[in-house]
């Protein structure tokens, strides 16, 4: 199948080289594009292309992975480029917002799959490749089951209902995420009362570590993740749940963002610094 992928970041990418794994075609937009994102889009072996318009008339499906914050503009940039086809909406958003999706995209007769990755970047060489699974849902989602099924990415039929992909991705970050925040807020407060090595103590050495190494790990991925905590407090507004945990989060991961473009991992002593250091929200 012929593919266009607009935005190939550091998990579109890995999608693009499980498709073009699989045997398919998979052309990106490149005029712009940083040094890095030129580098992944040549390890996945993307075909480059200079306009949308290119990309638009040879495509059969769109897939659509970007920050949250971006995926009402792209889908709205693909229904003003005239395409008709299959997209495949793999953001992690609401299901609120992705129903606002699916009525922007019907209006324009292209027809929407709900996908939803969880897990890490998997590429192909991976010699231990991670379990990252593709969650689909909607009436179309099997057409994506078979594209990637010689591929080192998994994938998950959930179900024929739109959303509900979504919505699985939303309740497992709402956790994953969510924990992470909530435990690097801990030690910062436990830092600022001066208590930090006494709460180690308390809580034992392999969990004091585990809690650390889950700042470092999110510290260069924090500024996505501030997006993706306002959609699942949208989720759980929508069903009468308590927004108020991922609303907080999204400010722990606003602080933490500050280190998205440092060239080493910073110390659990700088990641603190910046999370004792009031947001103006």
């Amino acid at each position: 199948m012929q593919i266009g992928l607009l935005h190939p970041g550091a998990m579109g990418a890995a999608v693009g080289a499980c498709l073009t794994q699989s045997g398919h075609t998979v052309y990106w937009l490149s005029p712009g594009r940083s040094d890095q994102t030129r580098a992944r889009a040549g390890r996945a072996k993307l075909t480059p292309c200079q306009t949308l318009a290119e990309i638009i008339g040879g495509v059969e499906l769109i897939l659509s992975i970007c920050p949250p914050d971006a995926a009402t503009a792209v889908a709205d940039q693909v229904c003003k480029s005239g395409f008709q086809g299959l997209f495949l909406e793999a953001n992690a958003i609401s299901p609120t917002k992705l129903a606002d999706i699916q009525r922007l995209l019907e209006a324009h007769q292209i027809q929407l799959i709900d996908g939803s990755v969880i897990g890490g970047p998997v590429w192909p060489e991976d010699p231990n490749p991670a379990r990252t699974t593709l969650h689909l849902s909607g009436e179309f989602a099997p057409t994506i089951e078979t594209l990637l099924i010689d591929s080192s990415l998994r994938t998950n039929v959930v179900s024929e209902t739109l959303g509900d992909a979504s919505a699985l991705k939303m309740v497992f970050a709402a956790f994953s995420k969510g924990s992470a925040a909530l435990s690097a807020e801990i030690l910062n407060v436990a830092e600022q009362y001066g208590v930090r090595d006494e709460l180690a103590e308390a809580i034992g050495p392999h969990q004091n570590e585990r809690w650390l190494q889950s700042m470092t790990n999110t510290s260069s991925k924090a500024w996505r993740f501030i997006g993706e905590m306002h959609e699942i407090a949208d989720t759980f507004k929508a069903v009468g749940a308590t927004p108020g945990f991922h609303q907080a989060a999204a400010d722990v991961y606003q602080r933490l963002a500050a280190h998205k473009d440092w060239d080493q991992a910073p110390s659990p002593q700088a990641l603190l610094s910046s999370l004792s250091t009031k947001t103006s929200n």
